[in-house]
């Protein structure tokens, strides 16, 4: 992970193309309907820093090894909870080398200095111990689409 940065991807719109394409191809299952066209629209819509929405990209030089978006709603099922940690996605080439942890950390982060007072993330109960580990507890557990998945929260640290 040596040379990792974190960059708005607001700063850096030409990868908007690939990521829409990573996302829908790692999270479409959820949302069968989604299209990489939405997938874009979206993502050129986080087109500010410390705001609700927005993504960030770790950055290995020129190549992204990975993102992670703040929403204020991550799926129409579940608008009970707000703000989410969503899309946290990591290049297969980067996983396991703590961009994951990084990303999730400056999402948290950024909730924190936006005066975020809980975030929320769901996962399949796969990942559940690798939240855990990053200090995420349980919140709930529902069915969503096709899945059934894990609603998980935290409570960022004022800056």
């Amino acid at each position: 992970m040596t040379g990792l940065e974190i960059d708005y991807l607001c700063d850096r719109p030409a990868l908007i193309p690939e990521l829409a394409r990573a996302h829908v191809a790692a999270f479409g299952a959820l949302l069968p309907e989604w299209t990489v066209a939405q997938a874009e629209d979206e993502l050129r819509s986080h087109v500010r820093r410390r705001a609700i929405p927005t993504t960030w990209v770790a950055m290995d030089g020129n190549r992204w090894q990975g993102s992670v978006s703040l929403l204020r709603n991550d799926h129409d099922d579940i608008r009970q909870y707000s703000p989410w940690l969503a899309s946290l996605y990591v290049c297969p080439q980067a996983r396991s080398g703590g961009v994951g942890r990084a990303l999730v950390a400056r999402c948290v982060e950024e909730a924190a200095a936006l005066g975020v007072p809980r975030l929320y993330l769901y996962c399949t109960e796969a990942l559940t111990d690798y939240y855990r580990a990053l200090g995420w507890r349980i919140h709930d557990r529902l069915l969503l689409g096709p899945l059934w998945v894990t609603v998980m929260a935290t409570e960022p640290a004022p800056p």
